[in-house]
């Protein structure tokens, strides 16, 4: 909690010229909010700055994320400044500043009762597989080192994952799954269905 206070003060004068510059380029709200599951499955709501319009086709489904993520938003997701309303969700306890990153509700029911065990801490916004290579590893891959934080967290650790995520943030790496805009829909673990849908609006990083 002191930690995210201390964030909130530190980059306050960054919010101001974000959500400016968040605006004036996607129009309508600035931020984009989305239930997540939290600490034992417990639902929160998410907060980010936008980093995609809202075009939709013409039946009023969202378009695929590679069709509404711009150079802006891209720019946004390199830095990790979208995600700095989330200090918001540490302050309310619904997350930690270190921690595995909370996904998507339609996964809870996909996961192997190995892989649900991220869900024993608290989630966060950076964690062991987000400087371990972000959206560029396999959810498999993901999974594995989110269970392993579970299993070896300590202070120190923690320390260690915040000096790794401001390297990756400066270097940039690891931003969208090799071929994807963002990260590919997670479908569950072993054989993936023929028919595998095209991810839309989750952003799921």
């Amino acid at each position: 909690m002191g930690a995210s206070v201390f964030g909130l003060i530190l980059l306050l004068p960054l919010f101001l010229p974000l959500a400016i510059a968040v605006k004036a380029h996607f129009g309508g709200g600035v931020f984009f909010r989305h239930w997540r599951p939290g600490y034992r499955g417990r639902l929160f709501q998410l907060w980010k700055f936008k980093t995609m319009r809202d075009d939709r086709d013409e039946s009023g489904r969202l378009l695929l994320d590679a069709d509404r993520l711009t150079s802006f938003g891209r720019w946004l997701r390199r830095t990790s400044l979208d995600e700095l309303p989330e200090l918001w969700n540490v302050l309310k306890g619904d997350m930690s500043i270190v921690g595995p990153r909370p996904l998507v509700v339609q996964y809870l029911a996909r996961y192997t009762p190995e892989q649900a065990r991220r869900h024993d801490v608290m989630p966060g916004i950076t964690g062991w597989a987000q400087v371990h290579g972000r959206n560029a590893l396999t959810w498999e891959e993901k999974f594995r080192y989110d269970v392993w934080y579970v299993d070896h967290w300590s202070f120190v650790l923690d320390v260690e994952i915040l000096g790794l995520t401001m390297m990756r943030v400066l270097s940039g790496e690891g931003i969208s799954q090799p071929g994807q805009a963002t990260m590919e829909e997670f479908m569950g673990t072993g054989p993936v269905p023929e028919a595998r849908r095209e991810h839309r609006g989750k952003e799921n990083s």
